[in-house]
């Protein structure tokens, strides 16, 4: 029987510190029927030929250029276009995969809906333990999502034979969690293997450390990409900020 093709998306944007040891996580799999499609978003440093050196020894590495700088959510949304894959699943060009995250997550989907993730560990920019493991809930439906996202890019793991090409939205903030709430709209819940898959770098200077920012744009994401009330607006804010500070408690 033919092994069901998977396409990894990689937004790349000046990353050449990492993201060899990004593509050699992906290689190292030990399911190997994949394509990784990488998206460039015009970086000014040396990662497009790191990137093209390893497009040359394996093809199903494939580099693909924005014309413009755009963004996370249009890069990752052009790879989602050019996949070809009967599976999808992203890797962001700082993080890093355990072996057994494609073949696991493989078999795992069979038992959802079509829609699962997984924990992962949490290390600083040099890999070592910073946070304690984040341990996923054994299954979110929307409205937990909407409360705090428990499935990260990392290891998010969708057929999309089964449910289709969804698309994240355009914003700076959350556009894969935009993503994983208009699945959510359409499934009962996806379910979240318990064990750590992969490894999450945390970089001190990233948008996503910053987070008096982020609770700016995460009403933003709240009132104007999802369309709710002011009411459960503040709701759902609310328990964001709660469970935000217990994600990070260590």
């Amino acid at each position: 029987m033919k092994q069901p093709l998977v396409s990894i998306v990689t937004p790349n944007y000046n990353c050449e510190k990492y993201i060899s040891e990004t593509i050699e996580s992906v290689l190292n799999q030990t399911y190997v029927h994949w394509e990784l499609l990488i998206v460039d978003d015009c970086s000014k440093d040396r990662s497009i030929q790191i990137i093209e050196k390893y497009c040359k020894s394996d093809v199903r590495i494939n580099l693909i250029k924005a014309n413009i700088n755009q963004g996370p959510a249009k890069c990752r949304n052009l790879g989602i276009h050019k996949a070809k894959g009967a599976f999808l699943t992203f890797i962001d060009s700082d993080d890093l995969w355990l072996p057994e995250f494609l073949e696991i997550s493989l078999n795992f989907v069979k038992k959802s809906e079509g829609f699962v993730f997984a924990s992962y560990h949490r290390y600083d920019e040099s890999l070592k333990p910073k946070f304690k493991d984040f341990i996923v809930p054994t299954r979110v439906t929307y409205s937990d999502i909407l409360k705090t996202n428990s499935i990260s890019c990392l290891t998010a793991f969708i057929n999309i034979e089964k449910l289709g090409k969804l698309y994240m939205p355009n914003v700076l903030y959350r556009q894969d969690m935009g993503l994983w709430l208009n699945y959510l709209k359409n499934i009962d819940y996806a379910i979240g293997y318990p064990k750590p898959l992969a490894i999450y770098r945390i970089r001190e200077n990233s948008h996503s450390r910053n987070k008096m920012n982020l609770l700016k744009h995460q009403w933003a994401f709240y009132r104007n990409v999802e369309h709710l009330s002011v009411v459960k607006s503040a709701y759902y804010f609310i328990l964001w900020m709660k469970n935000g500070l217990l994600k990070y408690a260590n």
